[in-house]
């Protein structure tokens, strides 16, 4: 299959799905938060990235999984298990160095190769089946359960260690690029702490790009809709988030006018979901690169809910 045809073809996968949640606002990457949390290799361990996220949300959500847990036919056979007769694969992406000569090596957890990195690279496809197509899956290790304040303590911790200045004054959310600070409703007005730090996620990927950051520029490519796209890119980074901290995704109603800008890039570019999940998954990355290291004894302070009297009006800013 040639690349712009794969490109498609996926584009076209998402696309649909995002068009079919599109009057409930709910996308591919809500429903995780029933249970199927961040895609994992069953067998590696490894979580997807990219692209392939969204792929495995869409194929969960429309076949119904209970499982968040994938690998090829190989794997499974290999693991001591059997895909039954009749499941269909989901295919995924894994690329590979352009040259053979390259240092590079194939991954089948990638999404799309990194940017940082300037080499070439070939897109090609695997197809893995969810441990609910299996018989004899071996089983994952339980995870230990936190309780709701775990979890919370969690996602304050990371925040904080982010270091961002955020404002909890107002009524909406947004970073304001010209001070460089993230505005927030005050804690107590959102519906349940996930809603918070999904929202407080979200804001957090704007501030990522930055020029001083990341330097995420996206007009030269996506023109008009540069300002859709970045929201995309904002929305799939804060789910990617909120998986990694085992949060909920916030559905935003007030998302609605982006929607028809993200399906008309879709639509014109089938390289475009590819390059807003790795900018997605690059801002995850960028976040989490100022985490302490595990066991330096860093005690962060938690985000400052403190409700202020009066609201600010914005300038400008991303929602």
């Amino acid at each position: 299959m040639r690349s712009n045809d794969l490109f498609e073809r996926i584009t076209r996968q998402i696309a649909d799905a995002i068009a079919a949640g599109a009057g409930a606002f709910e996308m591919p990457w809500h429903r995780w938060s029933e249970g199927l949390a961040e895609p994992v290799n069953a067998i590696t361990g490894r979580p997807y990235r990219g692209v392939n996220t969204i792929l495995l949300w869409a194929a969960a959500e429309h076949a119904g999984y209970s499982s968040g847990r994938w690998a090829t036919y190989r794997q499974w056979s290999e693991a001591g298990a059997q895909v039954r007769k009749g499941e269909k694969s989901t295919a995924i992406l894994f690329w590979k160095p352009a040259h053979a000569g390259d240092l590079g090596h194939e991954d089948d957890d990638q999404g799309g190769p990194d940017d940082r990195h300037h080499r070439s690279f070939i897109a090609k496809v695997y197809c893995v089946f969810n441990a609910d197509q299996v018989d004899g899956a071996p089983q994952a290790p339980l995870p230990t359960p936190l309780s709701d304040d775990e979890r919370i303590a969690a996602a304050e911790s990371f925040f904080a260690n982010v270091g961002a200045t955020v404002h909890h004054l107002g009524d909406r959310a947004f970073y304001r690029p010209s001070t460089d600070e993230i505005h927030m409703p005050r804690f107590e007005q959102f519906r349940d702490a996930a809603a918070y730090y999904s929202t407080l996620g979200h804001e957090h990927v704007h501030w990522t790009g930055a020029n001083h950051r990341l330097d995420r520029d996206l007009k030269n490519r996506f023109g008009s809709e540069a300002y859709a796209f970045e929201e995309l890119i904002a929305e799939l980074g804060a789910a990617f988030l909120a998986a990694r901290l085992g949060l909920s995704v916030e559905r935003r109603p007030d998302h609605a006018a982006y929607i028809a800008g993200w399906l008309k890039v879709l639509g014109q570019d089938p390289r475009a979901i590819l390059t807003a999940s790795s900018k997605a998954h690059q801002a995850l990355d960028y976040l989490e690169s100022l985490q302490p290291a595990e066991g330096d004894g860093v005690i962060p302070q938690a985000v400052d809910h403190a409700a202020a009297k009066a609201p600010r009006v914005s300038d400008v800013a991303h929602a």
